[in-house]
């Protein structure tokens, strides 16, 4: 869901690296298990299947009656870092129509081309005239595909005109299509009858209640925050945000949020699906998603979930780099809920502390390999010219430590170097794959005394890239993969000579 400005190697943006940090005397109220109704077996039994299924988890926070009772990052990712939250940022912005709304600014039946009659098409459809804020809120603008793609390439970065130039086909509120662009619409409405950006008005109204800091939210080329991406929040920043929720819009006694808004938002205001199975097809309120079991969610590409759960008093928040994100929801659904009881359990002390210690020794695994090779003693150097390819790429130089690994690569932004941990996550940054430095931590390892892999984890991101390298005398051919993306995850192949 992001633009491609430019980029180094391939074609993935990464979000700009915001600094968030934690603050204690913020956080929510920690707890045990067993003193909140949640059995630690259930949990235990939640993250085995995690890391034998799913296993590009990054983060899990289990609230359960407002206090914390399991927490845990697999390393490297980390309790400070923020994590990118693609479409879980729609949630926030939908939240800040509710909040404009009990502000006497808006409503939602509001006609969307009347906040913007100086870029309103020169001959408005009849369904052009009659959307309503309401259907942007509820993405059935009467689009018959996203019209986010179509805001990317607006030459003028005019996004707004680009929106309301489409056709829109069928009449609004008809039809269910989930489309970022509606949210960016929302975002823009926000700005033009306030003056401030959708991050400036929720930082008063939302992130400083809850004790949220260093929120960071992209723009579009114009200045106006993007809405349905780009926001950048820590796992207790998702967590906090789904707990006022569930205790209907107040915290610490101050009234954020109406209650009535937080009914609607998570109320089915239109069908999108008929598959009992699937949680994509349990109905759509307002920038959020129902689920089965009477559960409603906010949730984000690969893996970014805020889930509320009214009946269990619960709410789960999780950042993953995941391409299958029914089956994280079916291991919540099998293994969370039957482990939640209306009253405390008895005390465990040892099935606690297992808990605790597993928790805090999550890791996904490091790359497979040996940390030498004789083609690689400190001190060695191979540089390679590269063949002609898509990157325009000219170069690759390795130059090797008794720890380290440094990739130079030369191409049209000059020359970049990443430094990788031998055999080790490296804590440091890299713009291998994004348009400016980016929090990376990195690791190389030998799969063969000719093959060297390399790791970039942007832990900021859902993404990770794998780059290996295969040396055959002179010859280098490089191979890039990356986890997830919305469009391909392997890329073609480079070839190089010595030189």
């Amino acid at each position: 869901m992001r633009p491609p400005f430019r980029f180094l190697l391939f074609p993935l943006f990464l979000p700009a690296n915001g600094e968030n940090t934690m603050n204690p005397n913020t956080a929510l109220p920690r707890s045990t298990p067993e003193a909140q109704g949640v059995s630690s077996q259930a949990l235990l039994n939640f993250i085995d299947a995690v890391e034998s299924g799913v296993r590009e988890l990054h983060s899990v926070m289990l609230v359960r009656h407002g206090q914390v009772v399991a927490e845990g990052w697999w390393a490297p990712y980390r309790a400070e870092y923020p994590h990118v939250l693609f479409s879980l940022s729609k949630s926030f912005t939908s939240t800040a129509i509710g909040m404009a709304v009990a502000e006497g600014l808006l409503t939602v039946n509001d006609r969307v081309i009347d906040f913007f009659p100086e870029f309103k098409p020169r001959k408005v459809s009849e369904n052009l005239a009659q959307m309503r804020v309401r259907q942007l809120l509820a993405m059935c603008t009467g689009h018959d595909h996203d019209t986010t793609l179509h805001l990317f390439q607006a030459k003028d970065g005019n996004w707004v005109r680009a929106f309301l130039a489409r056709p829109v086909k069928f009449k609004p509120g008809t039809h269910f299509l989930y489309n970022t662009g509606a949210t960016y619409m929302l975002s823009a409405i926000l700005q033009k009858i306030t003056g401030i950006t959708l991050l400036e008005y929720l930082t008063p109204r939302l992130f400083e209640p809850l004790g949220i800091e260093g929120a960071a939210w992209d723009s579009c080329p114009r200045g106006i925050n993007t809405g349905g991406f780009g926001l950048r929040l820590k796992t207790e920043d998702i967590a906090k945000f789904g707990q006022l929720y569930l205790q209907k819009g107040v915290w610490n006694g101050q009234r954020l949020l109406a209650e009535e808004w937080i009914a609607e938002a998570s109320a089915r205001q239109v069908s999108n699906g008929c598959i009992p199975e699937s949680d994509w097809d349990q109905g759509y309120g307002y920038q959020f998603w129902r689920c089965r079991h009477n559960i409603y969610r906010g949730d984000g590409a690969f893996g970014q979930y805020c889930i509320i759960m009214p009946e269990q008093d619960a709410v789960l928040a999780i950042t993953a780099g995941v391409a299958n994100m029914q089956q994280v929801l079916d291991l919540v659904w099998d293994h969370l809920l039957p482990g939640m009881r209306p009253g405390a359990l008895p005390a465990n002390p040892a099935l606690a502390e297992k808990l605790r210690a597993r928790l805090a020794s999550l890791a996904l695994p490091l790359p497979a390999g040996q940390v030498s090779s004789p083609l690689a003693k400190p001190g060695m150097s191979r540089a390679y010219a590269l063949a002609e390819n898509e990157q325009k790429l000219t170069g690759l130089s390795y130059d090797f430590t008794d720890d380290a690994c440094r990739l130079t690569v030369t191409g049209p932004f000059g020359a970049v170097t990443t430094t990788f941990g031998l055999g080790s996550w490296l804590k440091g940054s890299s713009r291998l794959f994004a348009d400016r430095e980016e929090a990376a931590e990195t690791c190389a390892v030998w799969k063969a005394e000719d093959v060297l892999e390399l790791t970039v984890r942007y832990v900021h991101t859902p993404f990770y890239w794998t780059i290996t390298n295969c040396f055959a005398g002179s010859e280098v051919k490089v191979q890039v993969n990356v986890n997830v993306a919305f469009g391909p995850t392997k890329f073609p192949e480079l070839s190089g000579h010595a030189v």
